[in-house]
């Protein structure tokens, strides 16, 4: 398979990926707006206030995730002269996953839909990673591979990373009211 092929086969993953966030967000979103409207007589239980502070901290926490698995910020950190594509693609993928594994408990804390999108960004992000890391030949440097990740990132147009940033943000905002 071409480069080509395999690039637009990126690009629709990546289109997938960020539908896949979005719209439980926006069906979620619709959906509370409808119960809003027809429960007029009932009152939203207010949030603790103990809970709250722990809360927006996990909504944060989330959002620095976010920010610290995109492909820029990954490669900033872990990238180093003379790797090989082999050695930044496992650095890549592990930090990636010892970054969730680091912030799991938080999903107590946030909404099953916030939880839900970070899931699938961590998800995506891994795959479109391992996706390009097979189309290089085996003695690809890691620099040929980051170039090829961040050139498919930035074909996409709004990133996945930036849906499900804007997704924790409203969820933080929500709480804040």
């Amino acid at each position: 398979m071409g480069s080509l092929d395999m690039n637009t086969l990126l690009y629709i993953a990546l289109a997938i990926g960020a539908v896949a966030i979005v719209y439980p967000t926006i069906k979620d979103l619709f959906k509370k707006n409808k119960t809003a409207d027809t429960a007029t007589d009932s009152k939203e239980q207010p949030v603790n206030a103990a809970v709250l502070p722990l809360q927006l901290q996990a909504y944060e926490r989330m959002a620095l995730y976010v920010d610290r698995i995109t492909p820029q910020s990954l490669i900033g950190r872990i990238y180093q002269p003379g790797l090989t594509a082999v050695d930044m693609q496992i650095a890549m993928v592990q930090q990636i996953k010892a970054e969730y594994e680091h912030n799991v408990t938080q999903q107590i804390y946030v909404s099953a839909m916030t939880w839900e999108a970070v899931k699938t960004l961590k998800e995506q992000t891994i795959s479109v990673i391992n996706q390009v890391a097979v189309q290089l030949p085996p003695d690809a440097s890691a620099m040929e591979l980051n170039k090829q990740i961040l050139e498919v990132f930035l074909q996409a147009g709004e990133s996945p990373a930036e849906l499900t940033s804007q997704i924790i943000n409203a969820e933080a905002k929500r709480l804040m009211r």
